[in-house]
């Protein structure tokens, strides 16, 4: 008798390590960690896949929900660009980083040599980070640099997930659509006033009609209803003018750097810095 509820012990026991070993690996396997994430997607006649590097701390809570900033390169770069100048946020937990690679190295806005529908591609990379436990699906992000500051605004103008975006270095053109369905969310934009690439004042520039730095973030504040008694603080290298009061809480800020070029991280190193206090900062 006692030997037989000895083994019965002995059987639960297994079982319930059995069980929590199945239980564990579940769990491991709705947990983003760092990757790199290949997604397929036919443009034009192919079936290209597409990468997708994600960043994490190498000491992420399981019990933790992380907010996800998605970045986006400039025309002619790289995924990688990312990595380096934002792994002291990824790495300390901060936010989950996302870093998709443009096809072609650029991002499809009607002039450039992709012809890739990103808005499917950024919803799917959306739809996949979803299914993972730890990701805050009420804290995505968007920043972009240059060419994918351009495709940031394009995001932006059809919006349905993201909670704020920081289009730096490009400004809204004549053509980019803000949707009257488009959920309503926060901007921080920043141009530098040095830029000859495209230029804060506006204009005709590598095929795009961009509006002015100040009219495209004017035409936000407008489309969220803001209060466009704007507030401007000038320190000795940036000028921040802030509009609030907008719909859904949202805010919408637009910083020029003095003396910044097109190279706007280069020449104003707290940039990246200052884009994650806007994020971070939004309830």
């Amino acid at each position: 008798m006692k030997v037989k509820l000895l083994y019965v012990i002995l059987l639960f026991n297994v079982l319930a390590c059995k069980q929590s070993e199945i239980n564990s690996q579940s769990l491991e396997g709705k947990i983003l960690t760092s990757k790199t994430i290949l997604f397929d997607q036919q443009i034009d006649d192919d079936i290209v896949s597409r990468p997708v590097i994600i960043e994490t701390s190498a000491n992420t809570d399981h019990l933790k929900s992380y907010p996800i900033v998605i970045a986006l390169h400039g025309r002619g770069g790289s995924n990688n660009n990312w990595v380096q100048p934002l792994s002291k946020f990824t790495n300390s937990g901060e936010f989950i980083g996302v870093y998709p690679q443009g096809h072609l190295n650029s991002w499809n806005l009607g002039q450039e040599p992709s012809t890739a529908d990103d808005i499917a591609f950024i919803s799917k990379i959306i739809d996949t980070l979803l299914s993972y436990s730890n990701v805050d699906e009420n804290k995505i992000f968007a920043v972009g640099n240059s060419n994918g500051s351009g495709m940031v605004n394009v995001l932006g103008g059809v919006n349905k997930r993201l909670k704020a975006i920081a289009p730096v270095a490009s400004q809204l053109t004549e053509r980019t659509e803000i949707k009257s369905n488009a959920i309503p969310h926060s901007v921080f934009q920043v141009n530098g006033d040095q830029d000859l690439l495209i230029p804060i004042v506006g204009g005709m520039k590598l095929g795009h009609p961009f509006l002015s730095a100040s009219d495209s973030a004017k035409k936000w504040a407008t489309h969220f209803n803001c209060n466009h008694n704007v507030a401007v603080e000038e320190k000795e290298q940036t000028i921040l003018h802030t509009y609030s009061d907008c719909d859904d809480n949202v805010v919408v800020k637009y910083l020029v750097v003095k003396g910044a070029g097109h190279a706007t991280a280069r020449d104003y190193t707290s940039l990246w810095g200052d884009v994650w206090d806007f994020f971070s900062s939004l309830d």
